[in-house]
C-alpha cells in the first residue's frame, strides 16, 4: 500500500508541475479547443521553436495529460482528461463542491470530432501484465465482473463478438466484428457503427492501455464514450490491481449525476 501511495503522489506531483507552466496550459487549451493536432499545428500561433514546444509536450505526456496516436506519418496529440478527473475526485468531489466549469469542459470536449482522426482517446496505466490486460478484455467471465456484460467471442479476426447481459437472458446489447486480434498487443473491434481499438504496451511492471474510439456519430455518442470508458476502465484497473472491482458500479454514479 505504501508503494501505491508513493506512486500516486509522484503522479500527482507530475500533473501539478506540468500545469504550473503557462505555455503548457496554453497547449492544453489548444487541444481542448481542437483535439488531435500535429506538432506543426500546435506550434502555429505560438512564438516558440518546435524543439521547445516538443519539450513542453513531453512533460505533458509524462504527466499523462496528453496522449499521442500515430496516423500514417503524422503524430497526433490528444488531451487526456484522466489526471484532471482524478484530481477532481480527490479534492473536489469528496467535499461535495460543484464541479468546476473548466474540468467539465475538458471532459465534454476531450474527444472533439474530426473527419479523419480518432473521435475519442483514453489512456490509463495499470499495474499488471499485457497478458492479464488482454484476458480481462476478452474473457467473458472477467468482463462480467467489471463491465456488467459478458464479451463473448472466439476472438479470431472476422469473428462476431457480442456484449451479452449478465442477467441470464442471453440478450446482446451490441457487438460487431473482430478486426484485429494480436494477443497481447492489440485488439480492434467494430461496435455497431463505430470502431474501438485497444493498444496494450508493457513498461516494466505496468501496462499502458490506450482505447481509441472512432466513428462516433455525434455529440451525444461522444459524451457517452467519455463517461462510459472512464467508468469501465476504472473498474478494470481496480480488478487487476486489487483483485476486485470497485464497490459500486461507476457508470451508475455517472448516470445519477446526469439525472438519468
Amino acid at each position: 500500500m505504501q508503494v501505491f501511495a508513493c506512486i500516486s503522489f509522484l503522479v500527482v506531483d507530475a500533473v501539478f508541475k506540468a500545469l504550473a507552466d503557462g505555455t503548457r496550459r496554453k497547449l492544453l487549451d489548444r487541444l481542448r479547443d481542437r483535439n488531435g493536432q500535429t506538432l506543426g499545428e500546435l506550434c502555429d500561433g505560438i512564438a516558440m521553436a518546435r524543439q521547445s514546444t516538443t519539450q513542453h509536450l513531453d512533460v505533458l505526456e509524462q504527466a499523462n495529460l496528453v496522449s499521442t496516436v500515430r496516423r500514417g506519418r503524422q503524430k497526433l496529440h490528444y488531451l487526456n482528461p484522466v489526471p484532471l478527473h482524478e484530481i477532481q475526485e480527490r479534492w473536489i468531489d469528496n467535499f461535495e463542491v460543484p464541479r468546476l466549469r473548466a474540468l467539465s469542459a475538458v471532459r465534454r470536449r476531450a474527444e472533439d470530432a474530426m473527419t479523419d482522426k480518432p473521435s475519442f482517446v483514453y489512456v490509463t496505466y495499470i499495474q499488471s501484465t499485457p497478458e492479464r490486460v488482454w484476458d480481462a478484455l476478452t474473457d467473458a467471465d472477467l468482463t462480467a465482473q467489471y463491465w456488467g456484460h459478458r464479451n463473448v467471442s472466439d476472438w479470431r479476426v472476422g469473428s462476431r463478438w457480442d456484449h451479452v447481459r449478465t442477467d441470464g437472458s442471453g440478450i446482446s446489447d451490441g457487438g460487431g466484428e473482430v478486426v484485429v486480434s494480436d494477443r497481447p498487443r492489440a485488439l480492434q473491434l467494430t461496435w455497431e457503427t463505430s470502431t474501438v481499438r485497444f493498444d496494450i504496451e508493457p513498461y516494466g511492471e505496468i501496462v499502458r492501455l490506450t482505447v481509441t474510439h472512432d466513428d462516433l456519430a455525434g455529440d451525444a455518442d461522444r459524451e457517452g464514450a467519455a463517461a462510459g470508458w472512464a467508468a469501465v476502465l476504472s473498474n478494470l484497473k481496480s480488478l487487476l490491481e486489487t483483485g476486485r472491482p470497485l464497490p459500486q458500479a461507476p457508470w451508475e454514479m455517472a448516470s445519477a449525476r446526469r439525472g438519468t
